[in-house]
């Protein structure tokens, strides 16, 4: 019987590799990793091995070990880097492509209706490619450590993600603002195909590069279209419709991506790439998580917009597949499937079975209260959940008490015009509002501790993030206020 560990690299497959293999480095390159001296296991994720049909066990191994340090052994393992341009902070930048990250394979993975389905292995921060730009390739310690948990948090709240199935530490020293130590993430993907993917080709005035693209999404993620004449059209209108669900869920949890530029959107409306993100503490839509983005154009607030000019360049990429009148025609759904995902998901944030139009006002008033008083967003809809007419402990958070009892008085009496006792509706409150979302100081402290060489930080966190709905003792001191040093993180494009 195949150990556990082999079965892993037996189980890849390379459609990606086949569909394009006689076009050159059109859409992709192959790489070769560069090892890490001395990897050692930061933390490796149980529960998405079990989801992918792997052994647990396989991720304890030298052999996994190896596997995500880039030492494949005599594994059959092919690495390639894809190619893909983009518009960075609203600019036209040319071809960028994957600098540090690099595509192993496809794993079949059996989904909840029983159909198999491909999930990208890939391993972040292995070595320079073709496309690093005179850059390292190498990823450090902190910035590893903020995605693997962060792409964890994203899927334990419900938002499609890329997901991380292992993390490796190394005594290579890396140059960034100081000398930091090498990592590896190992992440899956549903796709790593990006919106500026189809950029690339539309720039270079290549079609046919933009159909083979488009086909193979199709094929791939979608093959019940593949032989309507309209699967362009019913393509490009599944990435609106879950980018505008993607963003709505972004804003109700408070999640800021921080960069969100064409190279970081996924055509299937995953939550692509981790650098300078942050959750909200107290509400401010102005909030910019990311140092670098000094003109705020990627703002809490402005993500929402963000999310249709991006689908704008991709329409405008797609040119040569739909017409002018088709594009148009989809873009302008984009809208209204925001507002109605978000309008829904605030309801159920407020205990409301339904969103009503006047729920509007109670909804933005209590915004502005928020923003005004300097309220935790997490916090405030955490305990509102155990309100009532008797238990206004909530109060406690704002400084105008008056204002917010005038708010209160309108909220209770929307509460009753519904069908529920308190009780339920904290129930159902308690599973919309979670406890625990990545507030920075989280991480920061995790990544402190990891520096040391102690990773048990990372690993509490994790099986916090997984579930953060739920009561976590043992992390009860991440379940209040952000201490006044979280102010002082500073997150930037390296971190």
């Amino acid at each position: 019987m195949a150990s556990p560990e082999l079965s892993l690299t037996a189980k890849l497959h390379h459609s990606f590799f086949d569909t394009f293999k006689d076009r050159g480095d059109l859409h992709f390159s192959p790489v070769v990793p560069s090892r890490l001296d001395q990897p050692t296991k930061v933390s490796s994720n149980s529960l998405l091995a079990t989801q992918l049909g792997i052994d647990p066990a396989a991720l304890e191994s030298q052999t996994m070990l190896d596997l995500v340090s880039g030492n494949f052994g005599t594994a059959n393992i092919k690495p390639i880097a894809l190619v893909y341009s983009g518009h960075q902070f609203g600019v036209w930048a040319g071809q960028l492509g994957d600098g540090r990250a690099m595509t192993l394979g496809e794993l079949p993975v059996t989904g909840a209706d029983g159909k198999i389905e491909l999930w990208d292995l890939q391993l972040k921060g292995a070595g320079p490619t073709p496309y690093s730009r005179f850059a390292d390739g190498r990823a450090v310690l902190r910035s590893s450590i903020r995605e693997y948990l962060c792409s964890e948090a994203m899927h334990g709240l419900g938002i499609a993600s890329t997901r991380a199935l292992y993390l490796l530490d190394s005594k290579t020293r890396i140059y960034r603002e100081d000398v930091e130590s090498g990592a590896i993430v190992c992440r899956v993907a549903r796709s790593h195909i990006r919106f500026g993917s189809f950029e690339h080709f539309h720039y270079r005035n290549q079609p046919e590069g933009v159909a083979a693209l488009a086909d193979y999404v199709i094929d791939r993620h979608f093959p019940e279209w593949a032989a309507e004449h309209n699967r362009y059209l019913k393509l490009f209108t599944q990435t609106v419709e879950n980018t505008a669900k993607m963003i709505a869920q972004w804003q109700a949890v408070g999640f800021s991506h921080g960069v969100m530029n064409t190279d970081n959107m996924s055509i299937l409306g995953d939550t692509l790439d981790y650098g300078p993100f942050g959750f909200l503490d107290s509400y401010n839509p102005n909030f910019i998580c990311n140092h670098s983005d000094s003109h705020g154009r990627y703002s809490f607030k402005n993500q929402p917009s963000v999310g249709l000019w991006n689908l704008n360049a991709l329409a405008t990429s797609l040119m040569s597949l739909l017409s002018s009148d088709e594009l148009i025609a989809v873009l302008k759904t984009y809208e209204p499937h925001y507002l109605a995902h978000y309008r829904a998901l605030m309801a159920a944030k407020l205990g409301l079975l339904e969103y009503r139009d006047d729920d509007e006002q109670l909804l933005n008033s209590l915004l502005e209260l928020l923003q005004k008083n300097a309220v935790d967003y997490s916090l405030f809809f955490r305990q509102l959940c155990t309100f009532s007419a008797t238990d206004q402990s909530v109060r406690d958070h704002f400084i105008d008490r008056d204002a917010f009892d005038l708010w209160a008085e309108q909220y209770l009496q929307r509460l009753v015009q519904q069908p529920l006792t308190d009780q339920q509706r904290c129930a159902q409150m308690l599973r919309t509002n979670p406890k625990y979302v990545l507030r920075n100081y989280m991480a920061q402290a995790a990544i402190e501790k990891a520096q040391q060489g102690d990773y048990s930080e990372v690993n509490l966190l994790l099986r916090v993030l997984q579930n953060p709905f739920d009561e976590h003792p043992e992390a009860e001191k991440y379940a209040g206020l952000p201490p006044d040093w979280a102010d002082h993180i500073s997150v930037s494009c390296s971190s």
